[in-house]
């Protein structure tokens, strides 16, 4: 459809201008649909019906070829023609009246009439070839495409909820909640007492909320594989966490870590106790559980990582970080070897000279002793790196420059790790300090770079800039240990001293949460003291001022006394819906799951890769 625009040229007859006009682009384009306006539309008419001739003479239709239309008509000649007789007679070319232009268009009725007589097997047909065509739309696009749509999803979806009135919001996540619950309630009614009907013929591993999938769901942030029903924030918190990548070990460690050769065997099986060679800090626990025949790690109580003096006292052995400052690398083989049975001594060499060459710790701690004058004196290394911003290398191990060398007695922070150049006394290494997992675990971070700490801060996922919200353990360490698409973790493939690691990692995250409800306990406390008077009531002749400074557990905490009491409710709602439990069915891990199988690394299809279990299961469960 050509449409013609008022225009403006120099004084002329208007009809014959228009005509020409007509005439030139009938001319270019001869195949086009060419309407008349009619009678009620014409100009004068117009104006008679009280339309500004200016108003009038300044809207443009619209433009086919700007090139022919270079100005609009003046208001005085438009003004001199729709007063004239010729104006009645003339002919406006303008684009046909559109009829359709709400959303109760004819097409959309007669859409919707058809949709509300359709039968359950047409709907049924009509939506699988609408999610055919979907899928297959969305399986040609590329992942710029892809990353593009869901970022023009957001945007669009963002601006519609941040224009809505409140009434609208309420009743828009009212229908979620509806809908949530509805959706909940069909996806568990075929399974509902299922248990009492169990039916042999029916293979149950085929259910819907049996079968889970594989791991292709790719977060658009940091690229971590997920099953479809895991939660979109549980790898980066949607894009608001952004570590840097794990540096890929080098030779001889990454073939020790390959599980190929009969040497890269040994090592894997023995991991815990070439990592006890070279940890800086020694590892202690309240209870640290030893079962021959499970290859997990169960600690119980609190974990302790405790550090000494940088030289031993006269006549006193070498020990953790003082073998490093042993005189000759054979006396440190020897050394490391003596307190670890079942090494071989030509891998301790090997990872020896490898973490002389590359681990900073190592590097610093070598170059602080020479610059200690005396035994007097100790390196402190502060809890804390510098806000983010000023130092570009956040996550890289400590410098020289960043190491204070004192004379002991000076006072620092509580979570500073001092060591003194020799001493007998011993310090435990705070848990939220950034050297925590470098002094422990030399081999997953074999060049001694920092772990979590306090000031490592959120970013926002569309600036990429960094917020005032910080970085939890939590946060950090559910990004460090996913899988990523076309990256490597190594961290993974350490077997049981990744079981060591994670155990250890969580004992923190613990620890940062009840020291947060420790300090915030005044926020926290929703009820008055209910649990200190039953333990007056319960103790009889209990001394109040005995009891301590009271910590109020949330029910939020698992494992705590408010938290087993909801669970305690919850069981006994069931039995007063449906009577006294009549069975006592256990879910257990069936290691031969496909999802586990398919998780599981090629060369390493035993279950070392603690990650896969606790991945399925509770997708499964």
């Amino acid at each position: 459809m050509i449409v013609l625009a008022w225009l403006r040229k120099e004084p002329m007859d208007l009809k014959t201008f228009v005509q020409n006009r007509v005439a030139k682009i009938q001319e270019l384009y001869p195949n086009q649909l060419w309407r008349h306006v009619p009678s009620n539309q014409n100009p004068a008419d117009l104006v008679s019906r009280g339309v500004d001739p200016e108003k009038l003479c300044n809207k443009t239709y619209g433009l086919m070829d700007q090139h022919f239309f270079q100005h609009l008509i003046p208001s005085a000649t438009f003004r001199r023609f729709i007063n004239s007789k010729a104006s009645r007679r003339s002919c406006i070319i303008m684009p046909p009246k559109r009829r359709a232009i709400g959303r109760s268009t004819p097409q959309a009725r007669k859409r919707r009439a058809l949709r509300a007589s359709e039968s359950d097997e047409q709907r049924a047909l009509r939506l699988e070839n609408l999610r055919v065509h979907a899928t297959e739309t969305r399986s040609s696009e590329s992942s710029d495409q892809r990353e593009v749509r869901l970022e023009t999803d957001r945007i669009r979806t963002n601006q519609i909820r941040s224009s809505e009135r409140t009434e609208l919001r309420e009743r828009r996540l009212q229908n979620v909640r509806i809908s949530t619950a509805r959706s909940r309630r069909t996806l568990h009614a075929d399974l509902n007492l299922s248990a009492f009907h169990y039916d042999s013929n029916n293979d149950y591993s085929l259910h819907q909320n049996v079968v889970i999938g594989k791991t292709d769901k790719i977060c658009m942030y940091c690229s971590a594989l997920k099953f479809k029903n895991e939660t979109r924030g549980m790898c980066c918190a949607s894009g608001k966490v952004k570590l840097p990548d794990l540096h890929s070990p080098p030779e001889p460690l990454s073939t020790f870590l390959s599980a190929v050769t009969r040497v890269s065997k040994h090592f894997l099986e023995n991991i815990r106790k070439y990592n006890s060679c070279f940890q800086m800090t020694s590892f202690d626990a309240t209870n640290i559980v030893r079962e021959n025949c499970m290859p997990t790690f169960r600690v119980q109580g609190e974990i302790y990582h405790h550090a000494g003096s940088l030289l031993p006292l006269p006549d006193a052995d070498h020990k953790f970080l003082q073998i490093y400052f042993m005189a000759n690398s054979a006396g440190q083989i020897e050394q490391r070897c003596h307190y670890n049975a079942g090494t071989r001594r030509e891998i301790v060499g090997v990872l020896q000279g490898l973490f002389d060459q590359h681990n900073e710790l190592v590097r610093l701690f070598k170059t602080a002793i020479q610059r200690m004058p005396a035994d007097d004196y100790a390196v402190v290394i502060r809890a804390d790196k510098r806000p983010v911003g000023q130092h570009e290398r956040q996550f890289n191990a400590p410098t020289i420059d960043e190491v204070v060398i004192v004379i002991v007695g000076e006072e620092f922070e509580s979570r500073d790790i001092i060591l003194h150049r020799r001493s007998g006394d011993i310090q435990r290494v705070s848990e939220t300090h950034r050297s925590y997992d470098g002094l422990q675990y030399s081999i997953l971070f074999w060049r001694g770079d920092d772990g979590y700490h306090f000031n490592i801060k959120m970013i926002n996922p569309q600036t990429s800039e960094g917020t005032n919200k910080e970085v939890s353990a939590m946060n950090y360490y559910s990004y460090r240990l996913m899988i990523r698409q076309n990256a490597e973790n190594h961290i993974l493939k350490c077997r049981q001293l990744f079981h060591q690691y994670i155990v250890d990692m969580y004992a923190k995250i613990e620890t940062e949460r009840l020291l947060y409800i420790r300090l915030n306990q005044t926020e926290l406390r929703s009820e008055q003291y209910i649990h200190l008077r039953d333990a007056i009531v319960n103790g009889g002749n209990v001394n109040p001022n005995e009891l301590g400074r009271m910590a109020i557990l949330p029910s939020t905490f698992t494992g705590s006394p408010r938290h087993m009491h909801e669970y305690a409710q919850d069981a006994m709602t069931y039995v007063r819906a449906y009577g006294r439990p009549d069975l006592f069915v256990p879910f257990t891990c069936n290691p031969t799951w496909n999802e586990i199988k398919e998780l599981l690394l090629v060369v390493d299809n035993h279950l070392r890769t603690a990650m896969t279990l606790p991945h399925a299961y509770l997708n499964k469960n």
